[in-house]
């Protein structure tokens, strides 16, 4: 199939795009690089030994997206373009509403009006707001904690009324957790532009010495130290995820979590990253951030059962990943 990518260029899409490759799929990605590099297109393209076609546009622009769908002819969109940042949303509401609705929006309309009725829509777990864990797809959706929460929230309504409305059109919500890690290659990986507002490539970081200590983020939780609790999935099974849904779609609306359904705090992963790559991460204890949790893990049964899908990767694969990107990365951080 040929899939459009939106966000193919940023973390988990570029991951997704190798593994859409690895398995057959043609890709067309369309990214504004706000929070990702052009490069990384072509290190998704040596990866694979295969060409991807490439619009550095922004998916808000109904003009822009409408010129794509007209010069190629699609069969599937997976839609990650989006502000990711829960705390950053919380500061800049506006911004996430604009920018993570409007695009959902734009793009079904191109989908509707080119008769392109495969749709995978990167979701969060934070739609479950601060519910009862392990995360099942059958809880209602309740108020989240940030902006950003409630922006895939109603991405996901939005999406849902237009399945039901539209009854050729398939679409797959995937609620997923916790992406760490990086391509084995070392070649692609979480590389935020400034400082990272996502645990790993922060710890990474700091392992580097390009920050000084990791801050942690709260140690008065509910929790087995305090700390916040997240279920943690290697970037790699999470893309495996993607295609699964892509490949299985049936039509309606679909629901699935993507993790591994084990909880991990932040002070474990420090240290099974401190383990995995012989690496000390200094810290210090700050104030809660706005809009977290204490705890957030998912009962990921459902997408074995209906995608045959499950992670397989655990939480030293993910370390030792994210670290040798991090070694093999030459930039530096922007100011």
């Amino acid at each position: 199939m040929n899939i459009l990518v939106t966000g193919g260029a940023g973390y988990i899409g570029s991951h997704t795009c190798t593994a859409l490759l690895k398995a057959g799929h043609s890709v067309i990605i369309a990214d504004n690089l706000s929070n990702s590099k052009s490069e990384t297109v072509r290190k998704i393209m040596d990866i694979a030994d295969k060409e991807v076609t490439f619009y550095e546009i922004d998916v808000t622009d109904a003009e822009a997206i409408d010129t794509i769908f007209r010069k190629h002819k699609i069969d599937g969109v997976i839609h990650f373009a989006g502000l990711k940042a829960v705390g950053e949303s919380v500061d800049k509401p506006l911004d996430y509403y604009y920018n993570n609705i409007v695009s959902t929006m734009v793009l079904t309309k191109a989908c509707q009006k080119y008769g392109v009725n495969r749709f995978v829509f990167s979701s969060s777990a934070t739609v479950y707001g601060d519910n009862k864990v392990p995360f099942v797809e059958t809880m209602g959706l309740l108020p989240t904690t940030n902006p950003y929460g409630e922006t895939k929230a109603m991405s996901e309504r939005i999406l849902t009324d237009i399945a039901n409305a539209n009854p050729a059109f398939s679409v797959s919500l995937l609620r997923y957790f916790n992406p760490v890690g990086a391509h084995w290659s070392g070649l692609i990986g979480e590389r935020p532009n400034g400082i990272p507002n996502n645990l790993m490539p922060y710890v990474t970081q700091v392992a580097k010495g390009k920050l000084g200590k990791l801050r942690v983020f709260g140690n008065d939780y509910l929790t087995v130290d305090g700390t916040g609790v997240r279920d943690y999935i290697h970037v790699a099974d999470l893309a495996e995820g993607h295609v699964a849904a892509l490949e299985n779609l049936t039509e309606g609306a679909h629901v699935y979590n993507l993790g591994t359904g084990q909880g991990t705090s932040v002070l474990e992963l420090v240290k099974a990253f401190e383990e995995a790559n012989d690496v000390k991460i200094p810290y210090e204890i700050v104030d809660r951030r706005p809009g977290d949790i204490a705890s957030c893990y998912a009962d990921a049964s459902k997408a074995e059962r209906e995608l045959g899908w499950e992670a397989k990767l655990d939480i030293i694969a993910m370390c030792r990943d994210a670290w040798r990107f991090e070694k093999n990365y030459k930039g530096k951080l922007r100011k």
